[in-house]
């Protein structure tokens, strides 16, 4: 193969691939955080059933750590969905491979089976964890022709950078905060907010990331800075914080429902009783 044919087909390949990208550590670290804070006793004694000591903050990030990984490219489509401006979750074509309002029901579903395996059912957590928080990124539910922002070259306090990670991470670690402190600052949310988030389906969830593209998109010359971290801070803060509580509620409903469904444990073998001596 001639040079100039491969590197067209390299770069072809290059603009095909979506970059898995999402909220940073920090962000899932918080949603997972918040969340943990939202549960009922059943659904956490259900969490801790499900993944030992390993907490939702610390499940949050597994997600991206596979990335690397040949054997979960297949999982690379399920952290996003292309909905262009004129269309909707409903109207836009789907990925036959999923997409994050897809996954998100899909691994729902595998924590809810009784016959799930326990180690599918940990995988399942740690995926809803994940992409609860991703579906509230307002560009992981992007544009097609930008790839969510991907393509949109910026510049983040003279640095370069693109828009898609300015919304991932540059914003969130502007305030200089632990993921800790951050889910310490915003979570505090009205009862009214707990209930009418919770209520709200995923696919409205996603509706909320496109309604918000607007403001999103709103780069002037792509120098961006002071100005716009503190134009969209709040909007970065309430998405994390809703994604925190919607998560929550997911597990509430499934764990305080008749006969949750916990990883199945080996029975305790308990010794028959001694005879009893004759006298």
């Amino acid at each position: 193969m001639k040079t100039s044919h491969r590197l067209a087909l390299t770069l072809l390949l290059l603009l095909a691939a979506r970059p898995a990208l999402c909220w940073g550590p920090t962000g899932h670290r918080v949603v997972g955080r918040i969340a943990e804070r939202h549960l009922s006793e059943a659904a956490a004694r259900g969490v801790a059933a499900i993944l030992g000591p390993e907490s939702l903050a610390q499940a949050a990030t597994w997600p991206d750590e596979i990335r690397s990984d040949p054997a979960w490219d297949k999982a690379k489509p399920w952290h996003y969905i292309d909905v262009d401006d004129n269309e909707t979750y409903e109207t836009t074509a789907k990925s036959p491979d999923g997409d994050v309002v897809e996954a998100i029901g899909r691994f729902t579903q595998v924590l809810k089976d009784p016959q799930s395996t326990p180690e599918q059912k940990v995988e399942a957590l740690r995926f809803l964890v994940h992409f609860v928080g991703d579906v509230h990124q307002p560009l992981h539910v992007g544009r097609r022709a930008d790839q969510g922002g991907n393509t949109i070259k910026v510049t983040w306090f003279g640095g370069n950078t693109n828009l898609h990670q300015v919304w991932d991470e540059r914003i969130i670690e502007e305030s200089k905060l632990s993921f800790s402190e951050l889910a310490d600052f915003i979570d505090h949310p009205t009862d009214t907010e707990v209930g009418t988030w919770q209520s709200a389906g995923v696919v409205a969830w996603a509706q909320e990331s496109q309604d918000a593209r607007a403001r999103v998109y709103a780069i002037g010359d792509g120098k961006l800075g002071y100005l716009y971290a503190y134009q969209n801070e709040p909007l970065v803060r309430r998405r994390l914080l809703q994604a925190g509580v919607r998560l929550a509620g997911i597990l509430n409903a499934m764990f305080d429902s008749p006969g949750p469904s916990i990883p199945d444990r080996p029975p305790v073998a308990i010794p028959p009783p001694a005879p009893v001596p004759p006298h």
